[in-house]
Order: structure tokens, then C-alpha cells, then sequence
């Protein structure tokens, strides 16, 4: 230890000899430090020199280039120019104030390369370059960029403009081997730049959809109002006063506007200005005068669950004729009705059009063709004509003229064979069926508590009925989606016209599946897909899918509930003005299933009020959060589905919650459970075409809770057998073919499980997964509760309806300053 000692004493006090070898290496030192930072400080300016010649040289161009536009345009005429455009296969039509600009720029920086994505012609728009060409015959191509690849030749000149006496300057701005300039383009403002942005309330979007977006776009999100430019909101959430953040932007008079601000500010690439889309002066008496697509959410809700549906199905005259409460009717000849809904959605070209065409024959037998097109949520603007017409004959014939000027295709052989071809710029058929659309057969808000009083059904069952009929669920579901436009009966589409949708987004979701193009090739099959599927489902809000997210609640979601809404428009039928005795137990008959509640005392009914009350977790809409209180609970036997007793033969059964929409129910209940549509990376799809339960009443709660002001909903509790071998899985496996194939038992393990301790056997050996939810070690997982796959439907059978109320929970603020 001594020497240890002696060895850090004689470190720490040198001698005098290396003292002074010490401070001479340290001025030596000083020396190339100060020399060192001589020439950091040269090579800084050094940079700043050559920055200031690039800025220089850029200047020099560009103004070369403007005194290069001004000599063209002193000289030129625009037909010149397009001729000039012509002659080097670029992009000439349009109007003159947009050909000069394009014809300058191919001359000075060269003729514009045909687009890497379709092969089309770019144009230069701005300061930037888009194509002008079409990605198929359902899409325009949306290829754009600020860097355009440019050909290698020689300008080439039309005889009109080797005479004049700019043809040598152009020629020699147009030869590539005098090294062409390279037009720079600055980078673009983003419109969120420097913003802090707060989101409040159930917006269209998912919270972390806009957050992304806003962050993309060069902004920030805050979770409270303070130092925000701006809370994005819906108008229903604002009028709930202080139990939300709301109430403290209005008092501190932050502008509060509705989520049309994000995405138009977006799509205009600068931020727009905020009192445009404040709440308070947006919305007029019913929304009237308003489009749809540019109302808020609950707005648009207010204006739609209310609006009269035009037609109601193929034999239905369009409302607006002001002929079929006379008894007008749809003209059927040779076995043809003719009645047509034509769609068409290609956003680049800002078209999101709807036609109805008819042929309508009154009580007097006087016959008129009625013609309507407008954009799809804006009926106020629609453009229509009545017509009458003397001869049949001929109306046909104008009839077929209009529908193959439309479509680009005939008329007859779509409507014999439904033989169709989807043309460039053309509307696509939408294939009515004959029936009665259930937004107009349903019972209205005034049937309804008539029907429930005078049924022959148990009261509460009766209500139960009651709620299924109604107009109102399939109305908020279709708003919800963005799928309510009142010309369209999207409610009563034909087997085949579900079947072609089906198909393409089967071929969509293993064409992006198996992928390998990225970057702009990637967005044109994202950007086609998107027209194809807004053209056979006519939306009022149509968009490009970006992701599986967005793939998974606005197509594979959604066309399972326009499925099931076709359904059960078919079991309700016509109870508009019915005559029938007792409409809601003719309704529940065809359901071919037993509905009965549950004493609230007996044994079954406490243990799944245990059941949901262990595995339950407040849904979180905005900064609110809603428990749930069961309002009835209801015992059911499917026909479609195994009874206990067979269920009972089978192994591994357990007792798993399933979420659903309410307008899903009656086919439930008459069908039993379906498989989801498609195999997607995505809770509820990534096990492949398989029913998804779950042990957690709060997995289930997602797809049950409908809205802020329509708390009401159902749970579904239903026996499953996983099989003899269970698979399990802690993230989305990568072939979910084999699993459909062999049908085996899947479950999905999340990052919280329910407490194993706490499980017991129902019913002899049915298996109850009740506990408390605590983390699992799945700590990574995508789920986050378990989810179970089975591929049989008969391996599931529908047992109980939980009818529940979603109750709002004290406010969560997320003001309060630090420390509080």
C-alpha cells in the first residue's frame, strides 16, 4: 500500500525539470490549438463562401432564365409554343396560361422524360412536376416530383419557329452538350411549421392517424391547450361544455376548428385560415348548404340519420321526381328494369360522381326519363331533368345512348349478364338489387315504440326487436363508415356487385402482400386501389389508403358491415307504412332463432355481470373515457349455429367474448358468425380468415361502442372450440393459409392477459377465462389482449347478448401545470 502511495505522491508533485518540460509542451500545445482553431475558422469561411457562390450561381440562373421566359414570350405565340410541345412528344393541351410555362421550362432545362411510373407525359406545374397520364382505367397516375428526369437530345423545332429570331437561342439552349442548367427547386414549406396542435373528441381518424400526419407536416401535437395554435374538435364535443378541453380553448379564445382544417391544409400544402373552419359559425340549421364531405363528423350525422334515402332500391323512383307517392313506377320491358346508379372516384381529378338514370312510368301511363349526376354528398347541386317522352321506343334507345356515353359500354348486356368493362374516365354500374333498402324499409323513429307496444314478443324482447328494425343503426353505421349518401342505396347492392368487391380486395391485399416496390411505384398501386374501391362503394368521404390500418377499418370493416347491412335490409324488408300486424315479430320469425332474457338473479346472469366487470377497460375516446353498465342480458340459440349440447361434444371449449356493430346482428343472429374477409397484420385480421373472440370484455367493447350520444350496444359472449391442437402465437404469423387449411386452434397472446388464477369451469367442462387483467410477458406483443381463432364457424356457438350502456367517466384533464 506504501508504494502505492509513494507512486501517486510522486504523479502528483513532479519535479522541477519535468515542470518545465510540462509548460513547454503546453505553450506548444496553446500553439496548435490557437493554429488549429485559425483553421476550423478558415475552412467555416471557406463553406460560407461556397455557399454564397451556390446561391450565386442558382441566382444566375434563375435569372438567366427570366430573361430567357421574356425574349420567348416577346417572340412566340402561344400556338408556337404548343407546337414546339408537340413536336418534342410533351404535354400541349391545356389552357395558354399553363402551355407558356410548360413550353419555357422544356426549352431551357431540356425536354421533359415520359413518367417512370405509367409512361405518361409530365407536366410542369408550379415549381414542381406531375403526370398528366393514367395509372389504369380506374385511376389517374399521381406520380409527381421535383426533380424530372429529362431526355438526352436536341431540342427539336417546328417550322413555324425556325423563321423567327429566337431559333438560335432556343437551339442553343435546347443542344445537351452545352450542359444544361439543373433547375433547383427550394424545398417546399410544410404546412404545420412551427404549430402546436391539439386534438379533442372522436374525430374521423384515429388521434394517432393526425398526429403522425401533423408531424409529417412539420408540426407538433400537445395533449392540453396550452401555447396551441388551434384544438381540432368536432362541434358534439364542444357543446358537452367543461368536461372537456374544449371548454378551456373557448375561454382562453384559442380557435377551435373542425378536422377538414388538417386535411385540407394538407392537401393544399399550406396551412388554411383557421376561422374558415371554426366550429361555432360552421354549422348552419341541419347543415343545409353544406356537402357532406366538408361538414363535421357530427354534423354530417345530424344531416344524414334524418335524410329521406332517393331511391330505395331497383324498382324505387327517385324521390326528387316528386312521381312515386303518384304511383309512378320504374318501366320494366322484355325483362328489363330500367333503373341505373352509375359512381365514378378519381380524387386527383377531384371527381367523386354519382348518376341515376330512369325511365319512369306514371299512373297515367305517360312515360319520363329522369337524369341526376352530382358529387357524391352535395345533393343540393346536383344537376337533374325530368323528361316526358311519347314514344317507348325511342326513350330506350336515348336511354342506352346516355349509359354507353357514361360507362363506355351497352347497356343490355350489363343489365341481362352484367357484363361490364371498366373504361378511362367512365362511371361504373352499381348493381341495384330488388328489394327495399333498409334506411327507408326500417321502422322510422315514430313506428318504433308503436311496433314495441302492440308486439306479440316478451316486452323486453320486443325492445330488443325494436332496436334492430330501426332506421337509426344502420343510418350512424353507414354515416360512420362515410358510406351514407342518400342516392345511393349502398344498403341493397346485388350478391354479385358484394362479391366483386370482395374479390378485388382479396387480390389487393396479397398483391401489397407480396410487394417489392416502394417509394412512388408503391403509392400508384396504394392510389388505384383506392379509386377502385370508392367507384364500387360510393363514399362521401373517399381518401388513399396508406396502410393496413387504414386497409382494415375502411375496407375490410367496412365491407363486412355494408354486407351485413344488405342483409338484414332483406330480413326487415318494407315496414314503411306497414300493414302488417305486428312487423317486429314477423321480423324476428325469419330469424329462425329464440331470443329470451336472462333473470337478473339467476346464476349465469351474476357470472357474466363477474365475466365483464373483470375484463373490462374503459374505452378512451379522446380525453374521455366510458365504463359500461349492463342494461339486459340475453340467452340465444342460433339455428346456424351448434347447440350447447353439440358444442359440448367438442374439445377445448371456452366461453370468449366477441365485438360487434349492432347493425351486424341480425345476420348473426339468423347466419351465426363469419369469418373475417380477408388476412391482414392487423388486430382482428391477422390470423387469417378466421372468428376472432377474445377474453376480455374490453377487446370486445371496441367494435360494440357506437358514439358519444348513441352509448347503446351489444357484446356477444359465444362457446368456442379451439380444436385438438392450439397454435400460439405472440406476433401475426407470417401463413395464415396453412392455419385456415388445417383449421386448427389459434390464440394470440397480447401484452395483458387475465388472471389465471381467477379462471373457472361453466357448464361441466367449459373453460371461463374470468380474471383481472394483469400484464403478460408479452411485453411487445401487437395485441394487446388475447384473441382467439377459430376457422369453422361450427366450431362457435352464439350464446348470450350483453345489451350495455357506455357511461362516461369523469373527465381526465391534462392541464394541470407541473407539480400540481
Amino acid at each position: 500500500m506504501q508504494v502505492k502511495v509513494h507512486e501517486t505522491r510522486s504523479q502528483a508533485h513532479s519535479t522541477s525539470e519535468e515542470r518545465k518540460v510540462t509548460r513547454k509542451q503546453q505553450a506548444e500545445s496553446n500553439s496548435q490549438e490557437s493554429a488549429s482553431h485559425k483553421k476550423a475558422k478558415t475552412e467555416e469561411e471557406e463553406e460560407e463562401e461556397e455557399e454564397e457562390e451556390g446561391t450565386d450561381h442558382e441566382d444566375g440562373i434563375r435569372a438567366e432564365f427570366e430573361k430567357f421566359c421574356k425574349t420567348i414570350t416577346k417572340h412566340l405565340s402561344v400556338k408556337q409554343m404548343r407546337e414546339i410541345l408537340e413536336a418534342n412528344g410533351q404535354y400541349s393541351k391545356g389552357e395558354d396560361d399553363a402551355v407558356v410555362p410548360r413550353c419555357q421550362d422544356i426549352m431551357f432545362f431540356g425536354p421533359l422524360d415520359n413518367c417512370p411510373i405509367c409512361g405518361g407525359n409530365l407536366e410542369c406545374s408550379g415549381d414542381g412536376y406531375h403526370c398528366v397520364g393514367d395509372y389504369s382505367e380506374w385511376s389517374s397516375c399521381v406520380y409527381s416530383t421535383k426533380e424530372p428526369p429529362r431526355r438526352e437530345e436536341s431540342l427539336k423545332l417546328p417550322k413555324s419557329v425556325e423563321s423567327t429570331p429566337v431559333s438560335d437561342l432556343i437551339k442553343k439552349r435546347g443542344d445537351p452538350k452545352k450542359n444544361r442548367p439543373r433547375k433547383e427547386i427550394s424545398a417546399p414549406w410544410k404546412p404545420f411549421d412551427g404549430m402546436m396542435i391539439s386534438l379533442a373528441g372522436r374525430l374521423t381518424r384515429k388521434h394517432q392517424y393526425w398526429k403522425s400526419k401533423i408531424e409529417k407536416f412539420g408540426g407538433k401535437v400537445n395533449n392540453s391547450v396550452t401555447g396551441v395554435a388551434c384544438v381540432v374538435v368536432s362541434p358534439a364535443e364542444r357543446d358537452r361544455g367543461g368536461s372537456s378541453k374544449v371548454a378551456e380553448a373557448l375561454e382562453k379564445g384559442i380557435p377551435v376548428v373542425r378536422e377538414a382544417w388538417l386535411s385540407d391544409s394538407i392537401e393544399k400544402e399550406e396551412a388554411q385560415p383557421l376561422d374558415a373552419y371554426d366550429v361555432a359559425s360552421d354549422i348552419a340549421v341541419e347543415g343545409k348548404g353544406i356537402p357532406l364531405d366538408k361538414m363535421d363528423p357530427s354534423a354530417e350525422a345530424l344531416e344524414t340519420v334524418t335524410a329521406e334515402l332517393k331511391v330505395f332500391g331497383k324498382r324505387g323512383v327517385h324521390k326528387d321526381t316528386k312521381m312515386q307517392d303518384e304511383g309512378a313506377r320504374i318501366l320494366e320491358k322484355d325483362g328489363l328494369l330500367y333503373n341505373c346508379a352509375l359512381s365514378v372516384c378519381n380524387q386527383k381529378n377531384k371527381l367523386n360522381d354519382f348518376c341515376i338514370m330512369q325511365l319512369i312510368m306514371s299512373s297515367e301511363n305517360r312515360l319520363h326519363m329522369y337524369y341526376r349526376r352530382g358529387r357524391n354528398g352535395d345533393s343540393l347541386r346536383a344537376h337533374d331533368k325530368l323528361e316526358e317522352w311519347e314514344n317507348v321506343d325511342d326513350a330506350i334507345k336515348e336511354f342506352a345512348r346516355l349509359f354507353e356515353e357514361m360507362t363506355g359500354n351497352e347497356f343490355e348486356p350489363w343489365e341481362r349478364e352484367k357484363k361490364i368493362h371498366k373504361k378511362h374516365h367512365k362511371f361504373y354500374p352499381i348493381d341495384i338489387d330488388d328489394g327495399v333498402e333498409v334506411r327507408h324499409g326500417a321502422l322510422g323513429l315514430r313506428q318504433l315504440g308503436s311496433a314495441a307496444a302492440h308486439s306479440k314478443l316478451e316486452s323486453v324482447v320486443a325492445n330488443f326487436m325494436k332496436v334492430l328494425c330501426s332506421q337509426e343503426i344502420y343510418r350512424y353505421a353507414l354515416m360512420e363508415l362515410g358510406h351514407d349518401s342518400p342516392e345511393i342505396p349502398i344498403g341493397m347492392l346485388t350478391n354479385l356487385h358484394l362479391r366483386r368487391c370482395e374479390e378485388i380486395l382479396l387480390h389487393f391485399v396479397e398483391k401489397i402482400k407480396s410487394m417489392k416496390e416502394t417509394g412512388p411505384k408503391a403509392e400508384g398501386v396504394w392510389y388505384e386501389f383506392s379509386q377502385m374501391w370508392f367507384t364500387l362503394m360510393p363514399s362521401t368521404r373517399p381518401f388513399t389508403f396508406r396502410d393496413y390500418a387504414d386497409l382494415t377499418e375502411h375496407a375490410a370493416s367496412a365491407y363486412e358491415t355494408i354486407r351485413d347491412i344488405n342483409f338484414a335490409s332483406r330480413i326487415i324488408e318494407d315496414m314503411s307504412g306497414s300493414t302488417l300486424d305486428d312487423p317486429l315479430f314477423e321480423c324476428y320469425k325469419k330469424l329462425l332463432c329464440s331470443v329470451s332474457p336472462l333473470e337478473k338473479e339467476s346464476d349465469d346472469y351474476k357470472m357474466i355481470v363477474n365475466y365483464l366487470e373483470k375484463t373490462y377497460e374503459p374505452v378512451q375516446v379522446g380525453d374521455m373515457s366510458y365504463g359500461v353498465l349492463v342494461e339486459n342480458i340475453f340467452a340465444v340459440e342460433v339455428s346456424a349455429c351448434p347447440s350447447l349440447d353439440e358444442i359440448k361434444e367438442l374439445p377445448n371449449k371456452v366461453l370468449l367474448w366477441c365485438g360487434t356493430r349492432s347493425s351486424n346482428l341480425l345476420r348473426h343472429l339468423q347466419k351465426g358468425f363469419l369469418p373475417s374477409v380477408c388476412s391482414l397484420p392487423v388486430s382482428g385480421y391477422m390470423f387469417g380468415r378466421a372468428i376472432i373472440c377474445s377474453d376480455a370484455a374490453a377487446e370486445a367493447a371496441r367494435y360494440g361502442f357506437t358514439a358519444v350520444d348513441r352509448p347503446e350496444g351489444f357484446l356477444v359472449l359465444a362457446v368456442a372450440s379451439l380444436g385438438e391442437e392450439i397454435k400460439e402465437f405472440p406476433s401475426p404469423p407470417e401463413d395464415t393459409r396453412a392455419l385456415e387449411e388445417k383449421k386448427v386452434g389459434v390464440k394470440g397472446l397480447g401484452r395483458k392477459k387475465t388472471d389465471e388464477k381467477e379462471h373457472f369451469v361453466w357448464k361441466d367442462d367449459i373453460k371461463v377465462p374470468c380474471g383481472k387483467l394483469i400484464p403478460s410477458v408479452h411485453k411487445d406483443s401487437v395485441l394487446e389482449y388475447n384473441e382467439y381463432a377459430v376457422y369453422d364457424p361450427q366450431q362457435v356457438s352464439i350464446r348470450y347478448l350483453v345489451a350495455v350502456k357506455f357511461d362516461e367517466q369523469d373527465a381526465v384533464y391534462d392541464t394541470a401545470e407541473p407539480g400540481q
